[in-house]
């Protein structure tokens, strides 16, 4: 199987853990009577975007709300990439991390963000995830009916050889949960995703939440479909909603075969 429907749900985040995850299940819920094959939810969807707050939000694996994550995938039968949550490990570190779960709600994958949103932009923004945060070491693919998807996550985008490893992987989709600001989303968003798209020869998915203006970290919103070609497929505004579309991985094979950059790519080494 080559097609598939995926949905990215920008949704509202709220100071509340539970309205959150009410309205998440009932957008998953949405997307999949909508045809819905695999579902992805933004990053830190369940908490504002503060490093203040994660402490607060965070849970262990095996909580509450990963459970009812689960149960959402299974309930509606969907490959579900369940955007972001504070984990909290074992040792007491707090990761930002993707779970994954196939459509029996199994785990089949979590990513970690690696590359933390430490920055300070000159008459713009100033955030250090860090101050809360522990990053993660590994990239991650997972196998699905339509072939293998890679997981990333926001910050992650702007070092491209992750993408390009997890293209060499396999990968011919890629879903990033993410949340770019009100200065780098204007100024990178839709480019980074081309760019991402257009290297690696696949599809790149960027669910991002709804602009709240309350909270204190503002989201650029505008989640994005970009194909193999380095084209905007589709693409949300600032509003609650559904952005859903068919990916053909056909289409990554064909653009491979045309533009053989992938097969001809070597390991940096021949560089030096």
């Amino acid at each position: 199987m080559n097609k598939f429907k995926i949905a990215l749900v920008q949704l509202n985040v709220t100071d509340s853990k539970t309205a959150n995850l009410d309205n998440a299940e009932k957008l998953v819920k949405k997307a999949a009577d909508s045809g819905a094959d695999i579902v992805a939810l933004p990053e830190m969807f369940i908490c504002p975007y503060n490093t203040k707050r994660f402490p607060e939000f965070a849970e262990k694996a095996d909580g509450t709300s990963v459970e009812r994550l689960s149960r959402v995938a299974s309930d509606n039968g969907i490959y579900f990439i369940a955007g972001t949550i504070p984990e909290l490990d074992e040792s007491g570190r707090i990761y930002n991390t993707a779970f994954i779960f196939d459509s029996k709600g199994e785990i089949i994958g979590k990513h970690r963000k690696i590359h933390l949103f430490d920055i300070n932009i000159k008459g713009g923004i100033s955030f250090k995830e860090s101050d809360a945060l522990s990053p993660g070491k590994t990239a991650t693919v997972v196998d699905t009916p339509w072939g293998k998807i890679g997981v990333a996550i926001c910050f992650d985008i702007r070092f491209a050889e992750l993408f390009r490893h997890m293209s060499l992987e396999g990968a011919k989709t890629v879903v990033v949960p993410a949340s770019f600001n009100m200065t780098t989303g204007p100024a990178h968003w839709d480019m980074t995703f081309r760019m991402r798209a257009v290297d690696n020869q696949l599809f790149m998915a960027g669910c991002a939440p709804a602009r709240n203006p309350d909270l204190g970290y503002v989201s650029w919103s505008n989640s994005i479909l970009t194909d193999p070609w380095g084209r905007i497929v589709d693409k949300l505004d600032v509003d609650e909603g559904l952005l859903l579309h068919e990916i053909d991985h056909g289409y990554v094979d064909d653009i491979r075969t045309q533009l053989p950059i992938l097969s001809g790519f070597k390991e940096r080494e021949q560089y030096k």
